[in-house]
């Protein structure tokens, strides 16, 4: 009898992310990882009685990016939730959150300390927009919803451009 192929045993960079962020050295590896995401305005939810702000996004796989150019095979996306909780208040600087159909792209996430453990996580987007969330603890998580697919852009993002 043989055993089938589980998903453990799949190469780390072909697993679906599942990350905690609650210190400002795990926000970076998560805002490593979110880096050049897209996503709609109206697909940012505040969630002011549960202190819960959801980000969807369509995430680019810098995780697998060097895998793909060995392979000489099509770069990838995933579509991506962001979740803050414990949000006192949040803020939107260069973006409307009534144009729902705008589209964003993700640059970085910084944690700005505050008092004990509060602070703001502000999302810096594409041409100098931002999102600020005013948070009790830097309590953050990332999850990959859906399986990969082949990226529309034929390269990698590039800033050095």
């Amino acid at each position: 009898m043989t055993d089938d192929a589980r998903f453990e045993d799949a190469p780390l960079s072909d697993r679906p992310l599942r990350l905690r962020a609650e210190t400002a050295d795990d926000l970076q590896i998560v805002s490593a990882l979110v880096q050049d995401a897209v996503g709609k305005v109206g697909d940012v939810a505040w969630l002011p009685k549960k202190r819960r702000l959801v980000v969807l996004m369509n995430r680019f796989r810098w995780e697998d990016a060097a895998r793909a150019r060995g392979a000489r095979r099509p770069f990838e996306r995933v579509r991506t939730a962001l979740t803050l909780d414990g949000v006192m208040a949040v803020k939107a600087r260069g973006i409307s959150p009534a144009d729902r159909e705008a589209v964003y792209a993700l640059l970085a996430l910084d944690f700005e300390p505050g008092e004990d453990c509060s602070g703001r996580i502000v999302a810096r987007l594409a041409g100098g927009a931002e999102l600020a969330a005013e948070v009790e603890c830097l309590d953050a998580s990332l999850e990959d919803l859906t399986r990969p697919w082949q990226a529309v852009a034929a390269g990698a993002p590039d800033h050095d451009r």
